[in-house]
């Protein structure tokens, strides 16, 4: 599928699809390690000879010859049609072939001869010239002729004689490392040297390796600090104590402890003031409060 706003593969690359494109981790196959019958190797030995191909010849086609679509069509001569064309093109012609009044003039200028004295040069001319057969000179210098061969199968003919043939002996590597061997032990005083420390490189692969003992850890003392104590930011709210709600009121629970009977307790001049009223009213909302909440439960 195109892009947005882009060409479709057909008119891009002239393909219906994309070709395949090589991605991370493929295998490199070499152009010189493939097999010679890869078919073989899938297990299809005997292939056919494959479809025909498409061609333009008669020999595809059922006919020996080519027959015409049209029953009764007259034979067209294609030369005959181009002189009628030529003839009716002909007559459009209102008069003769157009002459100049005078005649050719002669070209003047560079490249031409006329009116010049002289007049053309020959050597100049374009015309091709004979020429005489080549022939090569001779050596200057002569040399006295080789000997007979190049040396391959011929003896003493070179400036150095041959090599004269000498064998070696079977195990000519083998005694020569014997002596090798024997001399160097000649040339040793004892054994080899051992130390008889415990066996370590001379440099550790620790870069922090010392054989000088540590001091002992100093031990940081922790101060214990002791905090402020805590302020609140704002005093304290002024509420309602359990005293004052025991002038007014008492609050007794049943055996099922859902509800809450009350039961008011007028003392002498309760309501007669202002005061007394507005605390009458605040306890009745808090027991409210109360009762609402106990009923959820």
């Amino acid at each position: 599928m195109p892009a947005e706003g882009g060409k479709t593969d057909m008119e891009r690359i002239g393909l219906f699809s994309e070709m395949e494109y090589i991605t991370v981790g493929d295998k490199y196959v070499s152009q010189f390690n493939r097999p010679f019958n890869e078919s073989a190797s899938k297990n299809r030995q005997i292939l056919p000879g494959g479809s025909k191909e498409m061609s333009n010849l008669q020999a595809g086609c059922f006919d020996p010859h080519f027959v015409r679509i049209f029953e009764g069509e007259s034979y067209v001569n294609p030369n005959q049609v181009r002189r009628r064309y030529m003839m009716e093109e002909a007559k459009k012609n209102l008069s003769k072939a157009f002459l100049p009044s005078n005649g050719e003039k002669k070209p003047c200028g560079l490249g031409s001869y006329y009116g010049t004295i002289g007049g053309p040069v020959p050597f100049f001319s374009a015309q091709s010239k004979p020429k005489e057969k080549y022939e090569p000179p001779g050596k200057n210098l002569y040399t006295n002729p080789g000997k007979k061969g190049t040396g391959y199968g011929y003896a003493n003919i070179t400036i150095g004689k041959q090599f004269s043939h000498s064998s070696d002996l079977y195990d000519a590597a083998k005694l020569n490392n014997k002596k090798e061997n024997e001399e160097h032990r000649r040339l040793l005083k004892g054994t080899a040297f051992k130390l008889n420390l415990y066996p370590r490189e001379y440099f550790d692969t620790n870069p922090y390796m010392s054989e000088k003992p540590l001091p002992p850890i100093k031990k940081v003392e922790k101060k214990e600090t002791v905090g402020n104590p805590f302020k609140p930011s704002s005093p304290g709210k002024k509420g309602t104590k359990y005293e004052e709600l025991q002038d007014c009121f008492s609050t007794v629970l049943l055996a099922s402890g859902r509800q809450i009977t009350l039961q008011v307790l007028t003392t002498k001049n309760t309501l007669s003031s202002a005061y007394y009223l507005k605390k009458y009213i605040r306890c009745v909302e808090q027991i409210a409060q109360t009762f609402r909440r106990n009923l959820r439960l």
